[in-house]
């Protein structure tokens, strides 16, 4: 290589390296001084824009010099990120954004307002001719804006319609649903001319997805060259461990319904959480956030509720509330994990009445309001004013509003009507004193019946009903997250040893261990299935669903790569526990919820899950590099089985590496479709990019050769698992930005 060559590759991959740390730098700033200062001094600032010009021209010349145009697919990769480049500096210097205010009535505006705050003026003027606000069927919840303007150009007028995930375009200005007026005679829209930034852009784009499918398949390419190797035809089995776990016990247990008239409380519908939902799982939510799981002293979550609304006296003195925090058990003067309800209160009232004005601590902060919540939600239950179970409407063409007995009844309600809404659950509550659960099952009975005239045709369908029923009794995520981890850790143990002990002969257990895996597996798929089913849109809409299809996105790749990738058994089994205990992060799985109108897309559908398929397969590359430390300092005669966990993860990171890029310029079209933008340098975006361009250096062995050292890219692959980990959890809970809630 001759010293030109090498100040080329050295000058490249030197600028990127640098850019990943302005990168990482600009988060932390954004988070210490907030978005505007690292908008104006970093990410548009000149000498930002020009490292990225720099840095994309010297990686140019070192590919010609290399004569990488001879490898045609490896080079369209290349050349298509330099077009996509070109595409961003193309919208940096001509593209236009901004906001336009447009009511109904009022007259048409021919100005917007820029990005900066300026305004700016339009060829022609827009004016509002309508505005609908769509609700899903039976629910306030919100499941589209539509705007319908009307463009006034040299004495033509153009009608288009602007919803969420649906532009309008009209001479290169592209108009997107953003907010609207609490009146619903006005909407704000997102403004965007970018007539040429876009059009490079999703060249670079398409050119990407074509040149690493090529690269994938092509017949000489580095990928290929790996997946021969002969040292993959030797195989090694791994062997597991199965536990069990014991049932809670039952003594001491408060009073409650017998499980029959629980079971059948919680058959009728409830309007729950903007949608109509079986009452079993507000209950299941509601024991959940009190305790931790989702039965307590063996009854169940229905049980726990109705206890709660027909014994208060009895239940206010159960330990059930968990307070996690010190802090917080200091105040309510216990140092008990679980606390009683009567613990909240003290001779001088409610004992957190006045904690808020005296923590400084965020953490602490954060603790109270938890605790808070949990005294107000037992209130609600209690109170009956979370229970909205009767539904109501003023006319036949109207949607139903649902009550509880505890809100202020329309005048409009006949009387027999409102006294049954009124009394119904007070007579409910004298026959459970007298213990006649056959009237109290037959008054909820009458309930149903009530709720099924009166909602009729904005009911949820009874097999989604059913489906929902079935996954509240099915979704049992904490016990088999600690199966699954339970198996992985001893398996992973007794797969290094196997390896230091070089033994080779095949074991029964191996056959066993993937069946146990097909069917946590197969039981994943109903799940989400029904997740999906019930909530109408594919469930990967927040972090708990992300994880519960990254466990089976793990599992799926197990049985892949068992052949030929030894250690796949035991890491399939290790992730899918950490990914259902991590989806628990938030102490109970969140309620199923109408989704967000801006997240109704097929587009954001594929974002999720071929990101989700990169982290996989990254996981897989990190743990078989702690596998290859564990054997490097276990014992000495380990090198060739250190080599071929070094080629597997060669072959592992091209998917996941590709898969990963794929994932982040889908979620930039899905962007640009729903908010006018395809990259915003929020912090997810941002970190998203820095993991893709730090496992890309690996991808280069031959311009990067301590890659070609195993127990370099060994450490290597450990260490730049952290890139992931703050893309997915540090964004989430530390950074915060538009991809908070995800």
């Amino acid at each position: 290589m001759t010293d030109y060559t090498k100040l080329l590759r050295t000058t490249g991959f030197g600028l990127t390296a640098l850019l990943v740390l302005i990168l990482i730098c600009a988060t932390v700033a954004e988070k210490l001084y907030g978005t505007a200062f690292v908008s104006t001094f970093v990410y548009g600032s000149p000498l930002f824009v020009t490292l990225w010009g720099t840095a994309a021209v010297f990686s140019l010349l070192y590919l010609i010099r290399r004569k990488l145009p001879q490898r045609k697919a490896a080079f369209l990769l290349h050349l298509a990120f330099l077009i996509i480049l070109a595409g961003a500096l193309t919208t940096h210097i001509w593209g236009i954004q901004g906001s336009i205010h447009l009511r109904h009535g009022e007259q048409p505006s021919q100005t917007f307002t820029g990005r900066s705050g300026e305004s700016r003026n339009l060829p022609f003027t827009v004016g509002l001719k309508d505005f609908e606000l769509a609700y899903y069927p039976g629910t306030q919840a919100p499941m589209d804006f539509i705007s319908t303007i009307a463009i006034y150009d040299q004495g033509h007028t153009h009608e288009g319609k602007i919803s969420m995930n649906r532009i309008y375009s009209y001479r290169h200005y592209r108009f997107y649903q953003s907010t609207y007026d609490a009146d619903g005679k006005g909407s704000t829209l997102s403004v965007s001319y970018d007539p040429y930034g876009i059009a490079v852009t999703y060249a670079g784009y398409w050119l990407l997805l074509l040149s690493c499918i090529a690269f994938l398949f092509e017949k000489d390419s580095r990928f290929r060259q790996l997946l021969r190797h002969p040292s993959l035809r030797k195989a090694v089995p791994c062997m597991l461990f199965v536990a069990s776990a014991l049932p809670a016990s039952a003594a001491d247990a408060p009073k409650t319904l017998p499980r029959p008239a629980a079971d059948r409380f919680g058959s009728i519908y409830i309007y729950y959480n903007d949608r109509i939902c079986p009452l079993q799982t507000l209950a299941r939510d509601f024991t959940l956030k009190l305790y931790g799981k989702d039965s307590y002293k063996g009854m169940t979550s229905e049980q726990v509720l109705t206890g709660w609304f027909f014994y208060y006296d009895d239940w206010k003195e159960e330990p059930i509330i968990r307070i996690k925090s010190n802090k917080i058990r200091q105040l309510l003067d216990t140092d008990k994990e679980y606390v009683r309800l009567t613990d909240f209160v003290g001779p001088k009232g409610y004992k957190l009445e006045q904690a808020q004005h005296t923590l400084s601590d965020a953490a602490d902060r954060r603790a109270l309001d938890e605790a808070n919540e949990k005294f107000n939600l037992v209130s609600m239950i209690c109170t009956g004013n979370a229970l909205r179970i009767y539904p109501y409407r003023e006319n036949a063409d109207s949607q139903p509003v649902w009550y509880s007995i505890a809100d202020q009844l329309p005048a409009s309600m006949p009387h027999e009507q409102w006294a049954f809404v009124r009394y119904g659950m007070n007579y409910m509550a004298e026959k459970v004193a007298q213990k006649d659960y056959a009237s109290v099952e037959r008054l909820l009975e009458k309930t149903r019946e009530y709720q099924e005239k009166e909602a009729g045709k904005f009911l949820p369908s009874p097999s989604r009903f059913r489906a929902e029923k079935l996954y509240n009794s099915l979704s049992h995520t904490r016990p088999l997250a600690m199966v699954c981890l339970t198996i992985g850790i001893l398996s992973f143990v007794f797969y290094c040893r196997r390896m230091s002990r070089q033994e080779r002969t095949k074991t029964w257990v191996s056959p066993l261990l993937l069946a146990l895996a097909g069917i946590i597996l197969l039981y994943l798929i109903t799940v989400i299935s029904l997740r999906g089913f019930v909530s109408g849109h594919l469930p990967i809409s927040n972090g708990f669903e992300t994880m519960q299809f990254m466990a089976a996105c793990v599992l799926t790749l197990m049985f892949f790569f068992r052949r030929r990738f030894e250690a796949a058994i035991a890491f399939g089994y290790m992730l899918c526990g950490l990914a259902l205990l991590v989806s628990l992060f938030g102490e109970s799985n969140p309620p199923i919820t109408q989704l967000m109108p801006v997240l109704s897309s097929p587009l954001l559908s594929l974002h999720v899950v071929t990101i989700m398929i990169a982290y996989s397969l990254l996981a897989f590359v990190m743990l078989n590099g702690v596998t290859a430390i564990v054997l490097h300092h276990s014992r000495k005669n380990c090198g060739d089985e250190i080599k071929r966990l070094h080629l597997i993860s060669q072959i592992l990171l091209y998917p996941a590496v590709f898969c990963l890029t794929a994932g982040i310029f889908i979620g930039a079209v899905w962007a640009n479709v729903s908010w006018g933008r395809y990259w915003g340098w929020d912090p997810k975006e941002v970190w998203a990019l820095i993991t893709m361009l730090i496992y890309a250096s690996a991808l280069h062995p031959s311009s990067l050769p301590a890659f070609r050292r195993p127990m370099f890219f060994h450490w290597f692959a450990l260490i730049a698992f952290l890139s992931v980990l703050i893309t997915y959890f540090g964004v989430n809970f530390i950074m915060g930005g538009m991809h908070s809630y995800a």
